[in-house]
């Protein structure tokens, strides 16, 4: 299957939502960032480090919510998406919506992976590898929890997501 009827697939089995940024959605200076993040979070998202494995309380998260973007607020992935890869880092099958993230060669350790980035603030997410659940597709969004806050379904709507809330109901 070619590259671009997977991408159509994606598009037909995401939840149908507003693809338009919500109203805080930006990426905040760097002082702004410095302030708000942990330091960890912080050179994860911004200078493109991994947090050490099994250190994210995100990799033991399993409610029903969505992780967003913990520099901009922008949704990621969905919990319905996640699965325990056994690798210390919160796992994905997919995006929650095409176009949520962008992809990005990265040859920093000698060798091509495929860089996971945000795509409004583009923060540093992590890697997307091959050896997902075959029955999901088969990819594994190996993401850094540092890069991401989790929101509970129960409180998407109040918190402005309530454009997902209705894939939980």
């Amino acid at each position: 299957m070619r590259p671009l009827s997977l991408l159509l697939l994606a598009a037909l089995a995401a939840p149908a939502v507003d693809q338009a940024p919500g109203p805080d959605w930006r990426k905040p200076s760097d002082a702004q960032l410095r302030s708000r993040l942990s330091e960890v979070a912080y050179r994860v998202t911004q200078h493109d480090a991994t947090e050490r494995a099994g250190t994210s309380p995100l990799d033991d998260e399993h409610r029903a919510g969505i992780f967003v973007d913990v520099v901009s607020g922008e949704p990621l992935f969905s919990s319905r998406d996640k699965f325990d890869s056994g690798t210390g880092w919160p796992s994905f099958t997919r995006p929650i919506r095409p176009g949520a993230v962008v992809e990005r060669t990265d040859r920093s350790l000698g060798v091509a992976r495929v860089e996971i980035r945000s795509a409004l603030a583009d923060s540093h997410l992590g890697h997307v590898f091959r050896d997902g659940p075959r029955d999901r597709g088969g990819l594994r969004y190996c993401m850094n929890g540092a890069a991401m806050r989790f929101v509970p379904a129960a409180q998407l709507q109040r918190l402005g997501y309530g454009a997902y809330a209705g894939a939980f109901e």
